[in-house]
């Protein structure tokens, strides 16, 4: 019987497949990620050589028909995932579920030789699926430098906020005694030439916390200081009233009790957060006022401990205004949130001491 001859139509058509396959493949070469095909089993249909070159270390393992799991297994064993190591079973159960699920979510991939793939995966209209290797090492690598960066600038600003909370204590601290003193001076009978000579001294103080000011760069209008020898105010109409001073400078201490003796306060003071606490405890005052750094207890732990012992037996509330060279916008709201009722900035103005002592009072 004579053999069939071939169709050429069949042959023409497989021709033309072989031809559409390998440009297929030459399209698939030429692309910068790697790409796989899988069938619906899971096992290698087609590869390009970028995932070829990815997966140097296991591509003598690829081939039409061997399982990608398989594959998988093996590289595990030879260590080439380190995130599997001392929980190979677990890793591999985890990667295996991604695949079969195959969503098309994205997961990142870090290989032996410290390279990070991104992974996408997603089925196919045959039940197969098509899977995208993106090399991120370098994305990594800057992303990293940017944290880097972001922290070291975190740690410089961290340090200008503590340099310039350090500056504002220290150059206010001194200021504020200076400031405190010489209204006091200027309160009691002088003649002419002394008279002139503190509101000389008044007026450069004024001078020196403006340029404080400045140098700090604290957000709000520079404070005025009163330069007139009527500086200190007259006695309140209602005297008696009872404050707890808590200061550990004594300078800072002696000026706040000259003002407030002239207004007809009395007054007990406390040289840290630790003694004023136990001042508040035994102690019946109409008002607390409060440094913020202080040895042994600083001021927002004094505070927040008055107010924790206040609810505890239901004590009525002691208005606290916080009395401190530190007058950020952050440091006040610490103030606040410790549960201070109000924040005075050093130097001490006599006029905003009235305005606080009046709002605790009323």
């Amino acid at each position: 019987m004579a053999e069939p001859k071939p169709d050429p139509r069949l042959a023409e058509a497989e021709d033309a497949a072989r031809r559409a396959e390998a440009r297929l493949r030459e399209a698939l070469d030429v692309l910068p990620e790697g790409i796989v095909f899988l069938d619906a089993e899971g096992r290698y249909v087609l590869w390009n050589k970028r995932y070829a070159e990815i997966y140097h270390r296991s591509a003598d393992l690829f081939a039409p028909g061997a399982r990608l799991a398989d594959t998988l297994r093996v590289g595990v064993a030879r260590g080439d995932y380190p995130d599997a190591v001392g929980r190979e079973e677990a890793w591999l159960a985890e990667r295996l579920a991604r695949l079969t699920a195959a969503t098309g979510s994205r997961h990142e991939q870090r290989l032996a030789d410290g390279r990070w793939l991104m992974i996408e995966e997603r089925r196919t209209a045959d039940g197969g699926v098509i899977g995208l290797r993106v090399d991120i090492t370098e994305l990594k690598a800057q992303a990293a430098a940017l944290e880097e960066a972001l922290e070291k600038a975190k740690a410089a600003n961290d340090a200008k906020i503590r340099f310039l909370a350090d500056m504002s204590h220290e150059l206010r601290t001194p200021l504020n005694g200076v400031l405190g003193l010489t209204q006091a001076l200027a309160g009691t009978e002088l003649d002419a030439h002394q008279r002139d000579l503190v509101r000389e001294v008044l007026t450069s103080a004024a001078k020196l916390d403006r340029l404080v000011d400045g140098l700090l760069d604290y957000n709000g209008a520079p404070q005025a200081i009163q330069a007139a020898p009527e500086a200190m105010p007259p006695p309140m109409a209602e005297p008696g009233f009872r404050v707890l001073l808590a200061d550990d400078n004594p300078t800072n201490r002696k000026v706040v009790e000259l003002m407030l003796s002239a207004m007809g306060g009395q007054v007990s003071t406390a040289v840290d957060g630790a003694q004023a606490l136990e001042a508040w405890r035994v102690g019946a005052f109409d008002l607390v006022l409060m440094d913020l750094r202080m040895p042994v207890m600083d001021g927002l732990a004094a505070i927040r401990a008055i107010r924790d012992c206040e609810a505890a037996a239901r004590r009525d509330r002691t208005p606290i205004v916080v009395l401190s060279a530190n007058t950020s916008a952050d440091d006040v709201a610490a103030s606040g949130a410790a549960g201070a009722d109000g924040h005075l900035g050093k130097p001490v103005k006599v006029e905003e001491l009235v305005a606080a002592l009046s709002r605790a009072l009323n």
